[in-house]
């Protein structure tokens, strides 16, 4: 009874492969565990990039390297910034924008600014009147001032470069070619002539009869006409575009932000 015995335990012995090992060229087998045992926990799906609409008025733009970016205060009165495919819009403007990504300390070039927040989007939902893609004509500085309806008083801007309308005129030897401030009411806008929009501000100080109650200021924003807005950007005296385009005083590349 020996012999069958131990042929049965060598039969046995070489069927068995040795632990942890593998044959020659293939991969060792791991073991397949079932998540859908009892008490398993399920696999986690990847999270998808967080998507988000925006609605609310517009405070700010700026245009660089093929977007618009755009500030706008929310109905609870947060402020976010918003990049859409560059398309001019109007300040003051109530604007809902399509659900885009969400990105944080985002560096841009073309501004030479860090967003800590902002959502690229598609563009807005309904661009309606507020969204302008269209150009205006219009008759050079030489009768284009604008005329108010009613008073204006606005209060001047603060800061080291800020001045009334009257104190660029009064000022523009001095600050020629220097970054001022400026806060006025929109009376009038000229939109994408010569690539830029032409707005004109004022705030009660100044001459009427002389012309010095009335500023251009070029920017690639677009205000509100009846909107009050600070203006940052460069001051210019005696400045001549050629065509009929010869202004005292004007400030040029301005950001605008809404009051």
């Amino acid at each position: 009874m020996k012999q069958p015995l131990i042929l049965a335990a060598a039969v046995l012995i070489s069927l068995l492969p040795l632990a942890g090992q593998a044959d020659e060229g293939q991969k060792p087998v791991h073991p397949v565990i079932s998540s859908a045992r009892p008490g398993a926990e399920k696999p986690k799906e990847a999270e998808q990039p967080k998507q988000v609409q925006v609605s609310g008025k517009v405070m700010q733009t700026m245009n660089g390297g093929g977007y618009t970016y755009i500030l706008v205060k929310q109905a609870d009165g947060n402020k976010i910034w918003l990049a859409i495919p560059q398309t001019s819009v109007e300040l003051g403007a109530q604007l809902t924008f399509k659900p885009g990504m969400e990105m944080v300390n985002l560096p841009s070039k073309s501004l030479n600014r860090t967003f800590d927040r902002i959502i690229f989007s598609e563009g807005i939902v309904e661009e309606g009147k507020n969204a302008k893609k269209g150009t205006k004509k219009s008759p050079g500085s030489k009768g284009a001032i604008a005329v108010a309806e009613g008073k204006i008083k606005v209060k001047k801007a603060t800061g080291a470069n800020a001045y009334t309308v009257a104190e660029l005129y009064k000022l523009k030897g001095k600050l020629n070619k220097k970054n001022i401030v400026v806060r006025g009411k929109v009376v009038r806008v000229s939109a994408n002539i010569m690539g830029k929009n032409w707005i004109h501000l004022q705030d009660g100080s100044g001459d009427p009869k002389k012309g010095t109650h009335n500023l251009v200021v070029t920017s690639q924003a677009m205000p509100v006409i009846g909107e009050v807005v600070t203006a940052k950007g460069v001051l210019y005296g005696d400045k001549d575009f050629g065509g009929g385009y010869k202004y005292v005083v004007i400030v040029e590349k301005a950001e605008l932000e809404i009051q």
